[in-house]
């Protein structure tokens, strides 16, 4: 598929997990893409930048928009996770996941504003989850973050609509990520908690981040060219769907 064709693209999050996954599909689908990453790695368009860090932020979207000539799609992924109850996480944590989840969309967004508007199709996909419209236990400062970030994104697809500007995020659930992963190597019983997150998504297992990069580049391509403001689920039916038990 080359419907990305002569379109420039900006990944926040961009060397690993969801982000680098989005990378590999805009890069197939023609599309050139660059990378904002605290550790970019050896990726061809990589450039350092912490998205709680303004002046950071902005001096490399500065300069992938100069190595790209332009920029047409905006991926805000870059987040961090946080377990716990409202009980459990210190203010200074919940000061740290907010600022990187919805403010490192805002700084981002704010870098990049200018260059979208100059671009025939711009569209910005934010990186969202189940746990903004899911309750879920012990992710309470990461719900909110997530929370804060859906309704931004509606926020921003009404502001910017008129501009020609598209934005809409993709919600996914619990996706096999390295951050998952960390996890599971956490737990008591890798092995069961594995199993338990697998069953508590109606498909019986998580996510992939292949799944989730496909509906970003959905989202971001002329293909959805009249969807803005929207959620949309990757989630194996886990917001929607309630299933009977499975009888024994």
């Amino acid at each position: 598929m080359s419907d990305l064709t002569g379109l420039r693209a900006l990944v926040t999050g961009g060397a690993s997990g969801i982000g680098l996954a989005t990378v590999h599909r805009l890069t197939e689908r023609g599309a050139t893409v660059a990378v904002l990453d605290l550790d970019p790695g050896n990726l061809p368009l990589g450039f350092k930048a912490d998205v709680a860090d303004d002046a950071s932020v902005r001096t490399a979207v500065a300069a992938a928009v100069e190595q790209l000539g332009g920029l047409d799609i905006l991926v805000n992924n870059a987040g961090i996770g946080a377990i716990g109850s409202v009980e459990d996480n210190p203010d200074d944590q919940w000061h740290r996941v907010l600022d990187i989840n919805l403010l490192g969309i805002v700084r981002t967004t704010r870098a990049a504003l200018p260059h979208l508007r100059a671009s025939e199709h711009a569209a910005i996909v934010n990186t969202c989850s189940i746990a903004a419209t899911a309750g879920l236990p012990q992710r309470a400062l990461y719900s909110a973050s997530k929370g804060a970030v859906l309704s931004l994104t509606l926020a921003m697809a009404a502001d910017h609509v008129r501009e020609g500007i598209r934005v809409n995020c993709v919600n996914p659930g619990t996706v096999d990520t390295p951050w998952v992963g960390r996890l599971l190597d956490a737990a008591g019983d890798p092995a069961a908690e594995r199993a338990a997150l697998n069953a508590r998504q109606p498909t019986g297992r998580l996510v992939s981040a292949e799944e989730v990069a496909a509906a970003i580049a959905y989202l971001a391509s002329p293909d959805a060219a009249s969807v803005t403001g929207t959620a949309l689920a990757v989630d194996g039916g886990m917001q929607g769907l309630r299933l009977r038990p499975v009888e024994g």
